[in-house]
């Protein structure tokens, strides 16, 4: 007979607990009309790799947490690396153990930091430069760093120096803009720090219908951005299968004047290898990206007791998956409060070591979201462990020092002012004008059906008391300024806004880009390509405002490009642009 998932039921071998391997996640649901002979080599398969689980120590997920598949693994053959591989939990806490006296002494931290600095321009590098970890830290040196007193000004000031450094050398004074969009907020999971977690029955929900998501897009492309960011829940009620369709639509949305979505980085649930061809063939999707929200194994445990997303392997290994699956543009990052951030910074630098030594590639970003209120989340109303403004900035300056190459990605979960001072810290990607519920950019959906969802959003809303903040999204956002507002907010500070995706289209990503960068070219590309991005963004969407402090921003940059002859040929890629050409780029 074939076992079915209901009937397995949980056993205890030793002192841990497990799971049975959820037979239909690896190799899909049974076929009733298939012969004898190939169910019974469906069970075998089954066996062996659930043999192979048992034998490794892998968890295995909570009887439940796959019994809906959002993704169904059509290549059952791969084999990869055991999450307990990859990240080594006892190794991480030895060395935050055994490096706090280490962090006391100033002549260690100084020593770290001017080997970081040398490292990122290449020099004295052991090792194939080619393996972009040789130029960052290692984990006892981030460990070192990380137990170094946040209070201690004149250590602190080294730190956040060298982050500013190293971020001007590679990535120069671009910060690149996206906005997130959210299609679905159904979900089944019931992660305890989120607001679209199944059990909070508060929580109106919506779908972005096709003419909805359309509508969306072009609200977006109305404000100027080329980059956009689409996110989904985990649920039956929006499937994988409707989510391709959506990418391909939103990669051909138009809009007056010239109104269009360039780039499209998708944050979606955990798929299968050939899922992840499958997206790759749209041939439309630019990072995937995932969070694991916490390394820590027990802490994973407790803050997702149920649904798909409980098994902690198969989301640690998903990277491995995208990168069989021919998505080798990743971004990763935790979920800073869940755990203590000493043990996540250590983790992510593990788990992005891992990637370059098996693939040769590390993530193309790392986010680093701290812990913002959610209605209907506990964990986001008591955080589990804090963290401090110091301890934040910190740990950002760690993360660019540890990763040189890595695109570091902070949201509207932190204030204007935060963000202001993080874009200090090393900061290369920010979302502007970010709204976390689903169809708040357009009011679309509340407009064309009086009794949709949107409008119960609503109604929650008013009827609140006064006092009470009411967040409604999958989190709170603390920075709500316009993209227009946050474009002039760079220009004043002396950044170049960028919505350049012209490496991506290129093929310059992974390895190619770190060519680039290494070589000290990204001033011949990154910078004027940012510059012609501006330009188009003056002159079809910005304020009077944005646009007097913009030509002027252009006027300085343009001078700065190094070579002679990128600067003759931007000059003349910027008079096309003023013509009304659009899209030009290096």
């Amino acid at each position: 007979k074939t076992l079915k998932r209901s009937k397995l039921q949980h056993r205890s071998i030793g002192d841990k607990n497990f799971r049975p391997f959820l037979t239909c996640h690896s190799f899909g649901e049974r076929d009733k009309s298939a012969p004898m002979q190939r169910i019974a080599t469906a069970n075998l398969q089954r066996q062996a790799l659930f043999q192979l689980r048992r034998a490794t120590g892998a968890n295995i997920a909570p009887i439940g947490a796959r019994s809906f598949q959002y993704s169904v693994e059509k290549e059952p053959h791969h084999v990869f690396k055991s999450s307990a591989e990859i990240i080594d939990e006892k190794y991480i806490e030895r060395v935050l153990a055994e490096s706090k006296e280490l962090a006391k002494d100033e002549s260690v931290i100084k020593d770290i930091l001017s080997k970081a600095k040398d490292r990122a321009l290449l020099k004295n590098v052991e090792g194939k430069v080619e393996h972009e970890y040789v130029q960052g830290l290692t984990v006892e040196e981030a460990a070192i760093l990380l137990n170094m007193d946040s209070s201690n000004k004149t250590l602190m000031k080294s730190l956040l120096d060298t982050a500013l450094s190293i971020k001007e050398m590679i990535y120069g004074n671009r910060i690149v803009l996206f906005a997130p969009l959210y299609i679905s907020n159904y979900c089944i999971n019931h992660c305890t720090y989120c607001g679209f977690r199944a059990p909070n029955h508060e929580s109106p929900r919506a779908i972005l219908t096709k003419e909805a998501l359309i509508e969306e897009v072009k609200a977006l492309e109305r404000q100027g951005h080329r980059r956009l960011l689409l996110l989904t829940g985990e649920s039956p009620k929006y499937t994988f299968d409707q989510f391709l369709d959506a990418v391909k639509t939103v990669s051909q949305v138009r809009t007056e004047p010239c109104g269009n979505i360039r780039r499209i980085n998708v944050e979606i649930p955990a798929i299968s290898v050939s899922d992840f061809r499958r997206l790759k063939e749209t041939d439309c999707v630019g990072t995937y990206t995932l969070f694991q929200e916490s390394y820590h194994r027990e802490t994973y445990r407790r803050t997702h007791p149920k649904g798909p997303k409980a098994d902690y392997d198969y989301r640690v290994q998903t990277f491995d998956r995208a990168q069989t699956g021919g998505i080798d543009d990743v971004g990763m990052g935790v979920l800073f409060g869940l755990h203590d951030y000493k043990f996540e910074v250590l983790a992510i630098l593990q788990h992005a070591q891992h990637l370059d030594r098996t693939y040769g590639a590390g993530p193309h970003t790392v986010s680093i979201p701290r812990m913002q209120p959610a209605e209907g989340a506990p964990d986001s109303i008591n955080v589990p462990h804090p963290v401090s403004d110091p301890d934040f900035m910190k740990m950002v300056a760690i993360i660019r020092c540890a990763v040189p190459y890595t695109g570091m990605i902070l949201s509207t979960r932190e204030s204007a002012e935060m963000r202001r001072a993080m874009l200090h810290l090393g900061i290369s990607q920010m979302s502007a004008g970010s709204k976390t519920d689903v169809g708040s950019y357009s009011g679309f959906l509340a407009k064309s059906d009086p009794h949709h969802n949107q409008n119960k959003r609503k109604q929650v809303k008013e009827t609140a008391p006064e006092h009470e903040h009411v967040s409604l999204g999958q989190f709170d956002t603390q920075d709500h300024r316009p993209l227009d507002e946050v474009v002039q907010d760079l220009l004043h500070m002396g950044y170049v806004p960028s919505f350049c995706t012209a490496c991506y289209r290129k093929g310059r990503t992974g390895e190619a880009f770190m060519k680039i960068a290494k070589t000290g070219n990204i001033q011949n590309f990154c910078h004027p390509n940012a510059l012609l991005t501006l330009e188009e963004f003056l002159l079809d969407y910005a304020s009077p405002k944005t646009k007097e402090i913009g030509a002027e921003v252009l006027k300085r940059e343009s001078e700065n490009i190094p070579s002679e002859r990128a600067r003759q040929s931007f000059a003349k890629k910027l008079e096309k642009i003023d013509s009304g050409a659009r899209d030009l780029y290096f």
